[in-house]
């Protein structure tokens, strides 16, 4: 079953499956997507992708509940192998762990306080970390600077972030990397764009350094489910 799952990879349609393997520095990526547009449900396909490769992922989400994020994984998980669930995976349910703030109380010295508790008594060592939901608006380029020169100090393997677009923030970057991101777009190797089109919906890869797509190509995704459709 689990040769089964790595078909539907989005790391493998991205080419950075090595990455997740690998211990050189950390891939840093960013997942962007007005209000409502799934960013959730694409961060969790690349969890799902680090813990089936046998990483401990750490799920950090900023503003929700552990109920609402684990029933993303078991919803994903659900349509990936005809209704399992993750409690029914244990040897891939033992690779996650959810750590939730109230959005006024993220920091990076909270989450490094957090972090660092459980890896010094040998409870949980990520290798990859997913921050959802990360205020780009209310926190600057220093702070993102910050928490990515901690997060290589750790040695995680892969780090997802997601940032909310508006329709009406028409500020841009040189590359095409839309507000609130457009000044931090250099600190990320990889950065994915979530567009509708009509009927579709499109994973537009605006910078990807270490992908074997090239920038400027877009994978598909059926929008039912937010699954990326293999090409």
């Amino acid at each position: 079953m689990g040769n089964e799952l790595i078909v539907n990879n989005p790391l493998r349609a991205l080419g950075l499956e090595e990455k997740a393997g690998g211990t050189t520095q950390a891939m840093m990526g960013l997942v962007m997507a007005r209000a409502g547009l799934g960013k959730t449900a694409i961060l969790v396909q690349f969890a799902l992708d680090c813990m089936l490769l046998g990483n401990k992922v750490l799920h950090v989400s900023i503003g929700e509940g552990v109920d609402k994020t684990r029933t993303w994984y078991d919803d994903i998980l659900s349509l990936l192998t005809d209704g399992e669930k993750l409690e029914s995976i244990p040897e891939v349910m033992k690779n996650r762990m959810i750590m939730t703030f109230k959005e006024s109380s993220f920091s990076k010295a909270k989450l490094e306080e957090r972090l660092d508790d459980l890896v010094q008594q040998n409870i949980y060592k990520p290798e990859c970390l997913i921050i959802d939901g990360y205020d780009f608006e209310k926190n600057d380029k220093k702070s993102l600077e910050e928490l990515r020169d901690f997060m290589n100090t750790r040695g995680l393997k892969m780090i997802w972030f997601s940032a909310l677009s508006h329709r009406d923030d028409k500020r841009v970057s040189l590359d095409g990397v839309p507000a609130p991101c457009h000044e931090v777009d250099m600190l990320f190797d990889t950065i994915l764009l979530i567009k509708p089109e009509g009927d579709s919906m499109k994973l537009n890869i605006v910078k990807c350094d270490s992908c074997s797509v090239d920038p400027g190509s877009t994978l598909m995704l059926d929008p039912s489910t937010m699954l990326i459709k293999q090409v």
